[in-house]
């Protein structure tokens, strides 16, 4: 059976945590977490920054570029994540959870003192209705639906009990369900969709409630001082601000400017140059700013440029190989991003889930089953992405680019790739930051010298949005986040029905034999060992796919920001920079 790992028994006992192949770190009756501080001041304002804007305050539909801070701030979930573990859910609305012997059902009972921001008590019911919201509405997410597929029905037993029964056995789903969303069954009223709240923000049970905003411009949020959790151990010394307030800016220079003049207060630096030559002047000098590099755990996952497979032109994966061969990553780290970055290299970069080498036994003995429907080279040292010479550059990969292009059939015609019809090779990369028509410009170069034209649309955040969602795209830049625990999101990354679902994270538009045979593997497992199996063999099937161009990515986190700010001793292991300062620090006084 899949794993039953409870903090007090592997009977099915009730207990307030459960841990992903390991006992949790922080016993029952623990006080607060080691990256906290419990005695944090409460007080004060936290200015952040947020991308684009916002045209909707429903943080779960479909449509509509959503607010930055309205899940986080005013909606919980069943159990948080211990930020110091690989994968560990301790109890919040739930105060405790079990997973049934033969594990097929997980139950949940609510703690008695949840509230939502309205002053009702956290029901059973509202748990119901909001697992059937996300994952039956038609104008949800659809992440929501792949993401809790396995769920056949769920039940509130009473007033404080909710159960949710599988269709099979699914080695993490009792763990992920912790991660539900819970809003008040009242934010919807009967007869109405997600679709008719778009601009009533969903009543919640969080720390804040949101207090003001201006479309698109800045929102605001204001701690609510009758917090039903505020002294749970999973909350102790957190979320220590009276308000938060978040300003959009369109432009990544326009926000660097405004860190710079203090209309906010954090700065989480994504874009080399800036770091390297943006981050500077007196008030850096002095010290008003401060500026750190911080260490973090988290794998790397994989971020690139995707090639959409909806679109014909990308069916050969020669093709898709030779544009590859085309990106020189040594010379724009070299020369745009001042070395500060290392190559992804694989789908689980930057951690024990990634495929290296030879593939070993336990990955022979998935992958040896689908010989058949698999390209010989992942039986072979796992793909990794090209280097450029030392001398000649990218030229030595630019002819094998042009061997690749002929054996797929291309030809030249007037100084353009042609296919058999006579059509040239265009490409268009979607991008809604202007940082990428530098980074693309050098690719773009090396591109035309194999007579291949590539052009980069700039757009704004919300059609930009759109456009994903709808895979209105031939190449963009995605990032396939990865956890140490991976799951059930690899269906939405990496599935045939997530390739055809618009909204969802299967950007490439993969529908694979092969790969549709291991991602159930992520859904059944007995052990961590079997997990790291599937992770290596599916990274293998991935990477000699050549879905996507790797990027590139940083072990440590880029940070700025404004003095008089206090945080804990320690940091977490596992983090979000950003949930880091909203969760953990504090006004200094």
């Amino acid at each position: 059976m899949g794993i039953l790992l409870l903090a007090c028994s592997a009977k099915g006992m009730a207990a307030p945590s459960m841990a992903m192949g390991y006992a949790p770190r922080y016993a029952p009756g623990f006080d607060h977490f080691a990256y906290v501080n419990p005695a944090a001041p409460k007080g004060g304002r936290l200015t952040l920054s947020a991308q684009g804007g916002f045209d909707t305050l429903n943080p779960y539909s479909l449509k509509g570029d959503k607010e930055a801070g309205l899940s986080k701030l005013t909606v919980e979930t069943l159990g948080v994540k211990g930020e110091d573990e690989p994968y560990t859910c301790y109890g919040l609305l739930a105060e405790d959870m079990v997973l049934a012997k033969d594990g097929l059902s997980a139950t949940f009972r609510l703690n008695p003192l949840a509230r939502f921001s309205d002053g009702q008590p956290v029901s059973a019911a509202d748990v119901v209705f909001s697992f059937n919201t996300l994952t039956k509405d038609p104008g949800a997410t659809p992440l929501y639906r792949m993401y809790w597929a396995d769920v056949a029905r769920v039940t509130a037993l009473d007033a404080r009990t909710v159960r949710f029964d599988f269709q099979r056995r699914n080695s993490e789903l009792h763990m992920i369900l912790c991660e539900l969303p819970v809003f008040s069954r009242r934010w919807i009223p009967a007869g109405k969709t997600l679709a008719d709240v778009n601009q009533t923000p969903p009543i919640g049970s969080g720390p804040y409630v949101l207090a003001g905003y201006d479309l698109g411009k800045y929102s605001r949020y204001r701690r609510n001082t009758a917090y039903w959790a505020a002294n749970l151990p999973v909350r102790k010394g957190m979320f220590n601000f009276d308000e938060i307030v978040y300003r959009y800016y369109r432009d990544e220079t326009s926000r660097l400017e405004a860190f710079k003049a203090g209309e906010f207060d954090v700065s989480v630096e994504n874009i080399a140059k800036q770091w390297a030559r943006g981050y500077s002047g007196s008030k850096f000098d002095d010290g008003r700013i401060l500026k750190k590099t911080l260490p973090h755990g988290n794998g790397a996952g994989m971020q690139g440029f995707v090639f959409n497979l909806r679109r014909p032109q990308f069916a050969d994966k020669r093709l898709r190989q030779a544009i590859g061969l085309a990106f020189d990553f040594e010379w724009a780290n070299r020369n745009l991003f001042y070395q500060q970055y290392r190559r992804s290299d694989s789908y689980f970069t930057n951690s024990e889930l990634a495929a290296s080498g030879m593939p070993g036994p336990d990955e022979l003995a998935l992958l040896e089953p689908l010989r058949g429907k698999l390209d010989p080279a992942v039986f072979g040292p796992a793909v990794m992405p090209p280097v450029s010479d030392p001398y000649y550059g990218a030229r030595p990969n630019l002819r094998k680019a042009r061997q690749l292009l002929f054996e797929a059939g291309w030809r030249y015609e007037g100084g353009r790739l042609v296919d058999r019809m006579g059509t040239p090779l265009r490409i268009e990369f979607l991008t809604y930051s202007r940082t990428y028509e530098r980074i693309v410009s050098g690719w773009a170069q090396n591109l035309a010298k194999l007579g291949i034209q590539m052009t980069v649309r700039v757009v704004d955040p919300a059609i930009f949005q759109r456009r994903v969602d709808n895979f209105d795209y031939d190449m963009t830049v995605v990032v396939y986040a990865a956890s140490n625990s991976p799951g059930n999101e690899q269906l939405d990354f990496h599935s045939c029905k997530a390739a055809s679902a618009n909204g969802s994270q299967n950007y490439a538009g993969v529908c694979d034999p092969a790969v549709e045979a291991l991602l159930p593997r992520f859904l059944d497992f007995a052990n961590r060992r079997q997990l790291v199996a599937a992770s290596r063999a599916l990274d293998r099937v991935l990477r000699a796919g050549y879905y996507v161009v790797p990027n590139w990515y940083l072990s440590y986190n880029r940070m700025a920001w404004w003095r008089g700010f206090g945080q804990a001793a320690h940091l977490p292991l596992y983090y979000s920079p950003t949930d880091w300062v909203i969760e953990t620090w504090w006004k200094q006084p």
